[in-house]
């Protein structure tokens, strides 16, 4: 009897599953030697990478930058397939967006701070990340340095000089002492209405946090690990987008895969494996633990459907293995051993969602351009403050900016990470509507202070005030992402929690059966191996992350039949 050829089957068509099958499919002689099949649940490849069209505009409604061009695998094939250049306007095709003296930077009430109020808490907040990055060298009288320093060291004590630090306790530390270095009370501003320099700069200072939490995924960074912020790293030189859209990354990846070996719509129910077989040496057969017909992963299908494999290479986000693991789920039969599920519990993994807001003019303006539209950077009262306005809706609170998505775009984009994430999953696009519009109203719009009329107000664009009518623009047409409710994905990227560490990355990426020290187990090795971007533990949260991911496991394989990896 002729042996049959191990079959590799892969669970999901994203950056990591089409990575992998690209490696696999093209190593030297795996096509005569190896079966190899993609199943993708949904109705399209590309997971969590998805581009889109919207206002005449190609946008993003998954993963949007290349993080650091310079030895990112992701802008070398935008630069092979020549995916960088595009007719069609793109997002932040010019960079705009990432300008920080681009933004103006408004308070709630309409109420334009100069870069002098703005400036010194931008620079602390930067100081202390770059300090939790481990990026800083101290420079002799760098008070901001100080303040880091005295943070973080204050964090510890607080833990009994154990280093279980988030970085929302240690930023709020870092704040305090800003201020206790400025002896800052709280006198208030002329011309700044309620708003007293220290409400101003906490306002400033959330911005920056709920940036944070849009880069991070954490809904709350006290749930954010500290320790993890070092051991993150970016590809180097600058962030840009994807000129044909991210999504031509994955078509180059898929194209060389002949038809059929991508379907769609196979969602998985269950992944059955074995990992307790023992035989005796004169059944082990072809290595797999029985006879030459004997595959010990079985994929049980949603549609009832079931295949056989040797080797199933795990690609779902962090979040439906945090489903997958509860025990009523039964998504791997037996349940997956405890160092791995611990590693999935302990580890975040948060939702960020994305919002395109359409402008069209208020009157018949043919050309109407919107220059005049800011790229805004907004400082709200907190959400149980007496001073804020009571018609802005409490889950725009914590988005920091609204800005086109290039200039003179007639597209805004703003970024929501959290509870204020899954909230906009469910409301009516009406609702929406009303909500960013009375939001753009308490931005752009300046009391008079005219006694007698209150109701009067002008438009701060871009620094300068105009009238309402010159403004003329108002939204008419939305488009968000929904990842949270999306049982395919459940969450958006994963991050490292208070209570978990880099090592759990690293346990995420373990192949099962795992290997123990007696080696006394032969159950067929390599039966279930991880992928994705929370497995990586330096480039968790990328797509960069990911495709290593991918390279990764199809190299394990490879390495482990002796053929050719890179």
């Amino acid at each position: 009897m002729v042996a049959k050829k191990p079959r590799i089957v892969i669970i999901g068509a994203g950056m990591a599953g089409l990575t992998a099958a690209n490696k696999l499919y093209t190593a030297f002689g795996f096509k005569d030697s190896f079966e190899l099949a993609v199943v993708e649940g949904g109705s399209r490849i590309g997971g969590r990478i998805n581009t889109s069209e919207f206002g005449g505009d190609r946008v993003e409604l998954g993963a949007t930058w290349i993080h650091g061009i310079g030895g990112s695998p992701v802008h070398k094939i935008a630069q092979e397939i020549r995916a960088l250049e595009s007719e069609q306007p793109w997002e932040c095709m010019d960079g705009s967006s990432e300008d920080p003296a681009r933004f103006t930077t408004v308070a709630e009430g309409g109420f334009e701070l100069d870069r002098p109020a703005v400036e010194p808490v931008s620079t602390l907040f930067k100081t202390l990340m770059d300090y939790a990055q481990g990026k800083l060298v101290e420079e002799d009288g760098d008070s901001y340095y100080q303040i880091a320093e005295k943070a973080y060291k204050a964090c510890t004590d607080v833990n009994g000089g154990v280093g279980i630090v988030s970085v929302g306790s240690y930023l709020r530390q870092g704040l305090e002492f800003y201020w206790a270095f400025k002896e800052r009370g709280e006198e208030g501003l002329k011309g700044y209405g309620n708003w007293t320099r220290k409400l101003l700069e906490d306002g400033v200072f959330r911005a920056y946090e709920n940036t944070q939490r849009t880069y991070t995924s954490a809904d709350d960074l006290l749930t954010l690990d500290y320790a993890a912020e070092s051991e993150y790293r970016m590809c180097s030189e600058e962030e840009i987008t994807i000129a044909k859209g991210y999504l031509s990354i994955i078509e180059s990846l898929a194209s060389v895969l002949p038809p059929g070996l991508v379907q769609l719509g196979r969602k998985v129910r269950q992944i059955e494996w074995q990992p307790e077989t023992r035989v005796g040496k004169s059944d082990m057969g072809n290595g797999y633990g029985g006879s030459t017909s004997s595959r010990p992963v079985q994929l049980h299908f949603c549609d009832g459907s079931t295949m056989v494999a040797d080797h199933v290479i795990v690609t779902v986000s962090l979040g439906v293995l945090k489903a997958g693991v509860h025990e009523d789920s039964g998504m791997f039969n037996p349940p997956l051993p405890s160092f791995k599920t611990q590693a999935i519990s302990r580890l975040g993994f948060g939702v960020v969602n994305k919002l395109f807001l359409q402008l069209s003019p208020t009157h018949d303006r043919k050309g109407q351009d919107f220059h005049n539209f800011p790229f805004l950077q907004m400082v709200f009262h907190r959400g149980d403050s007496q001073l804020r306005h009571e018609k802005v809706p409490w889950w725009m609170r914590k988005t920091a900016s609204m800005f086109p998505i290039y200039e003179n775009s007639n597209v805004l984009l703003s970024w929501f990470a959290g509870k204020e994430a899954l909230e906009l999953e469910s409301l009516k696009d009406e609702q929406i509507i009303s909500g960013v519009s009375t939001t753009i109203s308490s931005f752009l719009s300046k009391p008079s202070y005219h006694k007698g009329n209150p109701s009067s107000h002008e438009v701060l664009t871009n620094g300068n005030v105009s009238s309402e009518d010159k403004f003329g623009v108002k939204v008419t047409k939305v488009l968000r992402t929904h990842w949270g409710n999306d049982p395919l994905f459940m969450g958006s990227y994963s991050y490292v929690a208070v209570g978990s560490s880099g090592e759990d990355l690293d346990r995420m990426a373990e192949p099962l059966p795992r290997i123990t020290s007696q080696g006394s187990s032969v159950s067929p090795p390599l039966q279930l191996l991880f992928a994705g971007e929370a497995t990586h533990r330096t480039h968790y949260s990328t797509t960069h992350g990911a495709y290593f991911s991918g390279l990764r496991e199809a190299n394990r394989l490879l390495q482990h039949y002796h053929c050719v990896g890179v």
